[in-house]
């Protein structure tokens, strides 16, 4: 059975990984694993160690913190809420239109992507 938060971990990954337009095969090589490895990290079935953990976030770009962020739970029971809080969020990025839009706006500058962030949170307030 998963620990939810290895799960959590696992999204996390995932959701990097596709941010960055990588695929399994190509973070198993830059860690040094195949990417069956990866396929079980990133669904929660293995516990990704220490210095696995460590080596992924390096090839990720990210610092190890990333993959507990929103796992702010005082017990295993909150755990599993907050997963399953997480799990519906995240099924919004494997939409392909969703993830590409994300992709999209990263790649604008941060001047201008900060005003495109103001603006489309004005427009989500009008409607």
């Amino acid at each position: 059975m998963k620990h939810p938060v290895d799960a959590h971990v696992g999204k996390r990954v995932r959701h990097r990984r596709w941010m960055m337009g990588m695929t399994q095969q190509q973070l198993g090589d830059m860690v040094g694993i195949k990417f069956q490895q990866i396929q079980k990290y990133e669904t929660g079935m293995n516990r990704i160690s220490a210095s696995r953990l460590w080596d992924i976030a390096k090839a990720l770009e990210v610092p190890i913190n990333y993959f507990f962020e929103g796992l702010e739970a005082e017990s295993l029971s909150d755990a599993a809420e907050a997963e399953t809080t997480n799990a519906a969020r995240g099924d919004l990025l494997a939409d392909k239109e969703a993830l590409e839009l994300v992709r999209s706006y990263y790649a604008i500058p941060e001047n201008q992507r900060r005003r495109l962030f103001d603006l489309a949170r004005v427009l989500s307030e009008a409607a």
